[in-house]
């Protein structure tokens, strides 16, 4: 952080850019902030503007005229409707490479993003940088612990996690007793934890008797430095209602956000929140 003179924070959804600005501003680092979220609530940031991606042009004369040095993509961002998409002039010009790079998949896209800042002179700064007290360690986070019961459903969950990611689809995949209840797509993890939780109850568990474990990944080939997973209070309270025994993801490539409140809802719960060693290919968990 000692070379990181002026960041501007591109914040999306989630309460990921809160924490990454307060772990700036606790550093005495400059900061800017914009937000491109268009869903997000007006007044998360003391301090901050609001553009839509479209407005390319505008986001980066305000980093410009602010004289940023370093930029910190951090929060979700949903995928634009190119069918309403109003560019301004500056991002008429990246406009083909992007609808190229789209079609590719997200994380082209965001590679081309990403790669857009970079050829006006910014560099990239990864939020888990900024924020390494988030990301999940090693081993259980809380009470409770994998047991030999839900070994292989992790495992599987992991093995599924990872395939989809080779074809850019999602993070997450949800398997109990064997058996691939879900994988994530464009909707996201909390929708894909719902569907789940309205399958039959003879494919899933239940408050009593928890079956099945989500595995959240980062996609083989991704670029690290945005959209690593998150894991949240959310998560967990959509987990349980899905019956679902526990959660994992590779230790130091997930977030855990509001630490205090994850924990004491999966201990609450009795799901079991568990960090892997990070494997290189495909095997035994």
């Amino acid at each position: 952080m000692s070379k990181t003179r002026h960041v501007g924070l591109i914040a999306g959804g989630g309460d990921l850019p809160l924490y990454v600005a307060q772990s700036l501003r606790q550093s005495e680092t400059e900061l800017t902030i914009i937000e491109i979220d268009p869903d997000s609530k007006p007044g998360r940031f003391s301090n901050s503007q609001r553009f839509p991606l479209a407005k390319f042009g505008k986001i980066m004369k305000v980093l410009e005229k602010a004289r940023i040095t370093h930029v910190c993509l951090a929060g979700t961002v949903g995928r634009p409707d190119f069918s309403n998409f109003k560019p301004d002039m500056s991002a008429m010009r990246y406009l083909p490479g992007t609808l190229v790079a789209a079609k590719s998949g997200d994380d082209a896209l965001l590679r081309h993003v990403l790669g857009i800042f970079e050829s006006r002179g910014f560099e990239i700064v990864s939020a888990q940088d900024l924020c390494q007290t988030l990301l999940l360690r090693d081993g259980p986070l809380g009470l409770h612990s994998m047991s030999k019961d839900h070994r292989e459903d992790a495992q599987r969950a992991m093995e599924i996690a990872e395939f989809i990611g080779e074809k850019d689809i999602g993070q997450g995949a949800v398997v109990a007793d064997g058996v691939v209840l879900a994988v994530e797509a464009q909707e996201g993890t909390d929708a894909m934890l719902e569907r789940v939780a309205t399958l039959p109850d003879a494919l899933r568990g239940n408050p009593v008797q928890r079956v099945g474990v989500l595995a959240k990944r980062v996609k083989p080939g991704q670029d690290s430095r945005v959209d690593l997973p998150t894991i949240g209070p959310r998560t967990i309270e959509l987990a349980a209602h899905a019956g679902l025994a526990g959660i994992i993801a590779d230790a130091g490539e997930a977030f855990v956000i509001d630490r205090a409140e994850t924990i004491r809802l999966a201990d609450e719960h009795g799901v079991f929140i568990v960090g892997l060693p990070k494997r290189t290919s495909r095997g035994s968990t």
